[in-house]
C-alpha cells in the first residue's frame, strides 16, 4: 500500500526486547528485533498468545519490557515519562474503548485537552477529525457512544486515537468486533486516511487477509513473539518462509491473490440508474430498451439506495418505496475479495461508491471470475 501523502510518521527500532512475568520461567516476548520503516503499515498477525499484543504494547509502555531497547523517532522510549510517551502516541482499540460519560467530541478531544491546547484548537481539530473519517459533525458531535452503531464507535475511536495528530498510530485488533461488511468499510477508511496521512502503524490481527490487505508489512509471529517471516503482502503470499506461515496463507492461493487487487484495477460495469423520483413507467421503458433487468436507483447525493426489478415497475406505486435495499457497497480501495463477498450478499454485482458515497459503477461476478480464472493460470503456469 503506497501513500499519496508527505510522511508524518517515525521509524520505531526494537532491539532485542524481551518480557518476562514474574514467576514465568518461559519469555512471553523473546529478544525481539525489528525496525519498522517510518510511514508504512506493519501488521502483526499470529495465533491468540504468540505474544503479538504484548510486543506492541510495550512500543507505548502499556507493559513495560524486561531487557532490550526501543527508539521512536531515534528518542529512547524507556528514558521518557510513560504518561508523556503515550500522549505522543495514537492508540486504538477493539470496540473502540470510548468512555460511556463522554460524548464524540470529548472523546476525540481528551488526548489534546491533556496536552494542554486551547478549547478552540480542541474544537476546530474534533470537527476535522470527524469530516476525516466521514461522519458529519454537526449530527455526530454531541451524542453519546451509545447512540452509535459499532462501525460509527469505531470511526470514533480511530479518530480519538489520531487527535493530536501522533507520528505513530497502535492498533489492537481494532475492526475485530464488528460485522465483515462493516470491516470492510472501516479497513478502507483506514487505508484512505493513510494515503494521506503517512503515519507509522503497527496494527496487529490473527485475521491473514485483513494484513495482506492493510499492511505495507506483516511480520508473521509464531510462540514468544519469534519472527518467523518479516516481509511484504505479496512475498508473504509467493514465498511463505516456512510450513507454519503456508499454513497462515491457507489454502486456494489464487484466491488469497484477490486481497492484494483492488476494485480500482478492474474495469467498472454500468448500472441503469435512476433518481428515486423518476416516474416508474417511464424506468420500466428505459429497461426494456437496454435489455436490462434491474435498476439502481440513487438519492438526491447519487448514493446507492435501492435494487428494482424491471417487473416491479408495473402495478404503480412510488418508485422510492419499489425493489429491495443496497446492502453492500464497496470503494475504489476495497479488495476483489471484499467485493467478492459483497457481491455474494447483493446477488451478482455490488455497487461502487467514492469518496462521498456517490456511486461510480458496478463490480460484476464475472469480472471476479476472469481475475480468478487469470490468478490460477497464471499460478499453474509458474509451478510448472
Amino acid at each position: 500500500m503506497t501513500g499519496e501523502g508527505t510522511v508524518s510518521g517515525v521509524e520505531i527500532c526494537l532491539d532485542q526486547v524481551t518480557k518476562r512475568y514474574p514467576g514465568s520461567q518461559v519469555a512471553a516476548v523473546d529478544e525481539f528485533s525489528m525496525t519498522i520503516p517510518a510511514g508504512q503499515v506493519v501488521v502483526f498477525v499470529g495465533p491468540s498468545g504468540c505474544g503479538k499484543t504484548t510486543t506492541m504494547k510495550m512500543i507505548n509502555r502499556l507493559i513495560e519490557p524486561s531487557s532490550g531497547r526501543i527508539t521512536i523517532g531515534g528518542r529512547d522510549a524507556l528514558s521518557l515519562n510513560p504518561d508523556k510517551l503515550r500522549r505522543g502516541i495514537g492508540y486504538a482499540i477493539q470496540q473502540a474503548g470510548l468512555f460511556p460519560h463522554m460524548t464524540v467530541g470529548e472523546n476525540i478531544g481528551l488526548v489534546p485537552g491533556l496536552l494542554g491546547w486551547q478549547q478552540q484548537k480542541v474544537r476546530a481539530r474534533v470537527e476535522e477529525l470527524l469530516d476525516l473519517v466521514g461522519l458529519d459533525p454537526a449530527q455526530f458531535r454531541n451524542r453519546f457512544p451509545r447512540q452509535l452503531s459499532g462501525g460509527q464507535q469505531q470511526r470514533v475511536g480511530v479518530a480519538r486515537a489520531l487527535a493530536a495528530d501522533p507520528p505513530v498510530l497502535l492498533m489492537d485488533e481494532p475492526f475485530g468486533a464488528v460485522d465483515p461488511i462493516t470491516r470492510g468499510n472501516l479497513q478502507d477508511e483506514l487505508l484512505r486516511l493513510q494515503s494521506e496521512l503517512r503515519k507509522t502503524i503497527v496494527f496487529v490481527t490473527h485475521d491473514f487477509d485483513e494484513a495482506v490487505k492493510l499492511g505495507d508489512r506483516i511480520a508473521v509471529l509464531g510462540p514468544r513473539s519469534s519472527i518467523l517471516q518479516y516481509d511484504t503482502p505479496e512475498a508473504v503470499l509467493a514465498n511463505p518462509a516456512d510450513d507454519t506461515v503456508a499454513g497462515f496463507v491457507g489454502a486456494g492461493a489464487s484466491l488469497k491473490q484477490l486481497t492484494l487487487l483492488r476494485v480500482k484495477d478492474v474495469d467498472l460495469d454500468e448500472a441503469v440508474t435512476a433518481p428515486t423520483d423518476e416516474d416508474p413507467a417511464a424506468l420500466h421503458v428505459r429497461l426494456t430498451m437496454q435489455n436490462s433487468k434491474y435498476a439502481l436507483l440513487l438519492d438526491a447525493r447519487r448514493r446507492p439506495v435501492r435494487w428494482v426489478h424491471v417487473r416491479e415497475l408495473v402495478g404503480g406505486g412510488a418508485l422510492s418505496t419499489l425493489g429491495r435495499p443496497v446492502e453492500a457497497t464497496v470503494t475504489q480501495r476495497s479488495t476483489l475479495q471484499d467485493a467478492l463477498e459483497a457481491i455474494l450478499t447483493e446477488g451478482g454485482h455490488v455497487p461502487v461508491t467514492g469518496q462521498h458515497g456517490e456511486y461510480l459503477g458496478v463490480v460484476r461476478i464475472d469480472t471476479v471470475m476472469d481475475v480468478i480464472r487469470t490468478l490460477r493460470e497464471e499460478h499453474e503456469h509458474d509451478h510448472d
